[in-house]
């Protein structure tokens, strides 16, 4: 299958970026995106160019760092599914791909299709962890929690803070993200004992970096661990929670 891409080359963050376009004949269906980018920067080494920059790591779409943009959609046309999972089997001979780094004010180009998606870090330092008191590791069963509790807390974990929620909301919202960090950690036992202050300062923290939330919903189609759109909901819960306890 032979498909062109239109690819974004840029040779660091204060640098002009431009698409460059290159030709790759011989595609199969069953190449992840992340395959398709192997490929051609296999033959650029090969012609002595320089090959195009990407950020990968597991390839099991659990860990985000492969997130690029594909004709304007974070992630890829395949709806929650990470780049690294999206396949070619949804274009024909003769398609034109535009791949470009996933847009965002707060993801500054570092190269090529490589961002920095430092700003997301900055939310989960600011609350998203849990003090312990020094000493003996407690027994597993002194602290009980429901079934469903535990679930639904194991449904928000699952984020993998690839930003692409950031990158398709118009406003340039983090709430997908934040929602689902919040809610984990308020269902669980322990965590809880920190809710309000983490609330304050994630929710700060978010404030001063992201937009607002856009209300459309495009983050929960393009995110790859199907954070529920509910999770937004846990945002302006928790931040209201905070006003009224300290705790």
């Amino acid at each position: 299958m032979r498909l062109t891409l239109r690819v974004w080359r840029q040779a660091g963050p204060e640098e002009a970026g431009a698409y460059e376009e290159y030709l790759v004949p011989d595609a199969e269906p069953e190449m992840s995106l992340l395959e398709l980018l192997d490929v051609l920067n296999s033959r650029l080494i090969d012609d002595g160019q320089e090959p195009v920059a990407f950020d990968s790591d597991c390839r099991e779409g659990i860990c985000g760092a492969c997130g690029v943009s594909v004709d304007g959609r974070p992630h890829g046309p395949t709806e929650n599914t990470p780049s690294c999972h999206q396949r070619l089997d949804s274009y024909s001979e003769g398609d034109t791909l535009r791949i470009e780094p996933m847009r965002s004010a707060v993801f500054p180009v570092i190269r090529d299709l490589v961002v920095d998606r430092s700003a997301l870090d900055q939310i989960a330092e600011a609350g998203a962890h849990v003090s312990l008191p020094a000493g003996a590791a407690p027994d597993a069963d002194v602290t009980a929690q429901g079934h469903q509790e535990a679930e639904s807390a194991l449904d928000l974990a699952a984020c993998i803070g690839c930003g692409a929620c950031v990158a398709a909301c118009p406003n340039g919202s983090a709430n997908l993200f934040v929602g689902a960090k919040l809610g984990h950690l308020a269902l669980m036992p322990v965590a809880s004992r920190e809710r309000g202050s983490r609330a304050r300062e994630m929710v700060r923290a978010a404030d001063q970096e992201f937009g607002s939330c856009s209300l459309y919903g495009e983050c929960s189609t393009v995110c790859p661990a199907g954070i529920p759109l509910r999770a937004i909901a846990m945002v302006n819960r928790e931040r209201l929670r905070a006003v009224f306890r300290r705790s």
